[in-house]
């Protein structure tokens, strides 16, 4: 039986959920179709070729935030760009890992090109504004890195090191405050130094030689 790249994907995104990156495998796609492994070569000649095309389809059909809006600050694309694709990695098992170690495709340079120049527009050279979604894309990935492996809250690695840090007061503060405020709360500050960090950076770049 012949099979199309897009039923491939299909159903390579339901394994992934099913058994997680590592047991995902041509020979595990191909017994789910019901097809020969050789057949799924025609359209992906190995495993990382496979998870490249996996992780364009869960950015595409996922993250929504990837062009400025009219008018919007450089700095609220940016929050809105990395939530956005925070969101898209954490719907699929092991979204992190599919992702890491990726190149952006050639037919989704019109993104990166709207990107760049709209922090151009607020005064970023290219060469700083693609170093800034480098570094919050980064950021992302191993955000969801640690979420989709950390353990499960209230598990008993975390009552041990709970246990243990109370003989440490600062330490057994800001680790009460660290799980109050939980992966999400994590996330949102580390955004918000990168972006804070971006605009300082920006304001003494504008200011006049001394």
């Amino acid at each position: 039986m012949k099979v199309d790249r897009r039923r491939i994907l299909e159903t390579a995104l339901e394994l992934l959920n099913e058994v997680g990156v590592d047991a995902l495998s041509t020979r595990v796609i191909a017994d789910r179709l019901g097809v020969r492994q050789p057949a799924l070569y025609w359209h992906f000649k190995n495993k990382q070729a496979l998870l490249d095309a996996l992780n364009g389809e869960i950015l595409a059909r996922a993250s929504d935030a990837r062009t400025p809006r009219p008018g919007e600050t450089w700095q609220d694309f940016l929050r809105r760009n990395a939530r956005s694709f925070r969101a898209a990695l954490l719907s699929y098992r092991d979204g992190a890992r599919v992702h890491a170690g990726t190149e952006a495709a050639p037919d989704d340079l019109d993104h990166v090109e709207a990107q760049i120049l709209h922090l151009a527009a607020a005064g970023f050279s290219p060469g700083a504004a693609l170093q800034l979604f480098v570094a919050v894309s980064r950021f992302v990935v191993g955000c969801v890195l640690e979420e989709q492996t950390s353990p499960i809250s209230g598990s008993a690695e975390q009552a041990r090191l709970d246990e243990a840090a109370r003989a440490y007061p600062a330490l057994g503060e800001a680790i009460a405050h660290y799980r109050e405020g939980g992966h999400e709360a994590l996330f949102e500050r580390g955004l918000d130094l990168i972006v804070k960090g971006a605009e300082v950076e920006l304001a003494q770049a504008r200011l006049p030689p001394s």
